[in-house]
């Protein structure tokens, strides 16, 4: 499928090993973990600053970027149910959104979004109690980040809330 083997790393700023890269040729897929913040919220906002600022890197080196994994912070209100709304809630707070604007800085497609805009019900975790997944009450942590020219390749990017044993569902995109 690819010329060259890919090569797996780290970013250099990722100390806690929560983010996965394999790069081939231009391509830089990987894979991340924000923290969640409950003990220690400037920890994830010094990460997310730095998540950031490696992406903005990338895309000045002309390098492709597919981001994918759970970020911990829903991007607006329309990411978390109406019954689990809470304002100033870590993981729904303001200065926690505009730090993942700034990760797709105007280089990176929320590929889930951009594929179903209008729905409310797009969720990817759900708290592990009263049967929420089931009734789908949750909030949408985990995206598909893309370079604009590979979102645009996207035919689909759907949370699949029917598998998996997690908290979380697997979000997936699917290529034209």
């Amino acid at each position: 499928m690819f010329d060259d083997e890919p090569w797996f790393s780290h970013p250099e700023f990722d100390m806690e090993s929560r983010i996965v890269k394999a790069e081939v040729g231009k391509l830089v897929l990987a894979s991340v973990y924000v923290p969640n913040g409950g003990k220690d919220y400037e920890a994830k906002l010094g990460f997310m600053v730095k998540l950031a600022a490696w992406a903005r890197q990338l895309h000045r080196e002309g390098r492709e970027l597919i981001l994918c994994g759970d970020m911990n912070i829903t991007r607006t209100d329309m990411d978390v149910h109406p019954n689990e709304r809470k304002p100033g809630m870590i993981g729904q707070r303001e200065e926690e959104r505009e730090l993942l604007d700034k990760l797709l800085g105007g280089h990176l497609v929320d590929v889930g979004r951009t594929m179903d805009p209008d729905n409310p019900n797009l969720f990817t975790w759900w708290a592990p109690w009263r049967n929420l997944r089931q009734r789908n009450i949750g909030w949408r942590l985990d995206y598909v980040l893309a370079s604009g020219t590979l979102a645009a390749r996207a035919a689909g990017c759907v949370s699949m809330r029917e598998f998996g044993t997690s908290d979380h569902a697997p979000v997936v995109a699917c290529p034209t």
